[in-house]
This record gives structure tokens, C-alpha cells and sequence, in this order.
């Protein structure tokens, strides 16, 4: 609703959420097909969204005097899914603009994109000179990893298990409860000792066959 004024009507507000999302799509189709200064192509996509889950793409445009600000915070902020780029594993993200187009205003905008990464994420950037933008400046990312996090703490240790405790009585059934306890812990391997009417049989692996049969 952020994008979409109070008095508009149905129609024009379902054409304002095609032409949001029409803009990701072709910001990233010129991404892949226009060469750049600094440049990324497909592979370049596909190493950042491979089993990656969830993905966020965004475009941002602006022009002015802080153009660079503008754009990189319209481009990590979907106005429709309302979702950002925090914690993303995987990001990859170009700057365009005229031969205009700053150093500093390059430092601005990456630093904006790359602060809410995680600190281990795939970053990959591109830049390119386009006449046609004019005086705008415009900044495409597609940003991905997000599942893992989402997801971290909803699983339990996978060293953990109930045990249950059942009561001792035996009139009338209780509910039971369950008390964590540590796994059981297993033998060192090729350790085995065998009873039998009190005699003691220490690691029987090295019992010829014929005796141990006896056992």
C-alpha cells in the first residue's frame, strides 16, 4: 500500500505493481545483456541464487544530488514485499549511470548495499556507463541466502532426546513426563567383553573361532 495512493483506482494500482516488479525484471535482464565497465553476466547470477532458497531482487533510480543514497536504498527495499536484504549470504548488485558517474558516489552506494550482508556473504559487483540514463543514476541487486537464518533456531539439537519417566504406581495410570537426557554413549570400537559363569573374556577378537563357539 506504500506504493499506491489512497485515491487510485484498482486498475491503475494493479498497473503500478506490474511496472515495480517490470523494472526488476528488466534491470536484471540489462544486467545480464548490456557489457559494463565493471562486468557480471550469468554466471555471475547463477553463482550467487544456486541453492541459495529465497531470493530478493530490486532496482532503485534516482537523480540529484545524493542519487547514489537514493538509489542504493530504493534497491535493497522491496515497496511490495516489504523485506530487505538483511542477513543475505549472496549478493550481487550494479551501478549504472552517464560518464558522469562518480567514484565516491560508487563508494556510497556499495557501502549502503554490503553493511546489511552477512559477514561472510558472496558480493559481486558491476558497473556501467549508459548515455541513456542521463542524469540518473540506477542500481539493480539481486540478493539471496536468507532461508538459513530464517530457519537456524527452529530445529532442535540433533544430540538431544526425551527420555520418558513413567510412574512407579500401580493403581491408576499418570501422564507421563519427559526429562532431557544426554545420548547413551557407545563403545570404543573393537572393544567387546564377554560374561559367562563368571569367566571374563577381554577383547575376544583375538580368540581363535573355535574357542569362542565354546562361549
Amino acid at each position: 500500500m506504500d506504493v499506491v495512493k489512497k485515491d487510485q483506482t484498482l486498475l491503475d494500482a494493479f498497473k503500478t505493481a506490474d511496472s515495480v516488479l517490470g523494472q526488476g525484471v528488466q534491470s536484471i535482464s540489462d544486467l545480464i545483456t548490456i557489457p559494463g565497465l565493471v562486468n557480471v553476466d550469468f554466471a555471475d547470477v547463477k553463482s550467487v541464487m544456486t541453492n541459495a532458497g529465497s531470493a530478493l531482487m530490486g532496482v532503485g533510480r534516482s537523480s540529484g544530488e545524493k542519487r547514489a543514497i537514493i538509489a542504493a536504498n530504493a534497491a535493497i527495499s522491496s515497496p511490495l514485499l516489504e523485506v530487505s536484504i538483511d542477513g543475505a549470504k549472496g549478493i550481487l548488485f550494479n551501478i549504472a549511470g552517464g560518464e558522469n558517474l562518480t567514484l565516491s558516489e560508487i563508494n556510497e552506494a556499495s557501502s549502503i548495499i554490503t553493511q546489511s550482508a552477512d559477514p561472510d556473504a558472496n558480493i559481486i559487483f558491476g558497473t556501467t556507463i549508459r548515455e541513456d540514463l542521463g542524469e540518473d543514476i540506477q542500481i539493480s541487486v539481486i540478493a539471496a541466502g536468507f532461508d538459513s537464518i530464517r530457519h537456524f533456531n527452529s530445529t532442535a539439537p540433533s544430540n538431544t532426546y526425551f527420555k520418558p519417566i513413567v510412574s512407579e504406581s500401580t493403581s491408576a495410570p499418570q501422564d507421563s513426563t519427559s526429562e532431557i537426557v544426554d545420548p547413551p554413549k557407545s563403545s570404543p570400537a573393537g572393544k567387546y567383553k564377554l560374561q559367562h559363569d563368571e569367566v571374563s573374556i577381554e577383547d575376544d577378537l583375538d580368540i581363535p573361532t573355535f574357542l569362542r563357539n565354546k562361549f
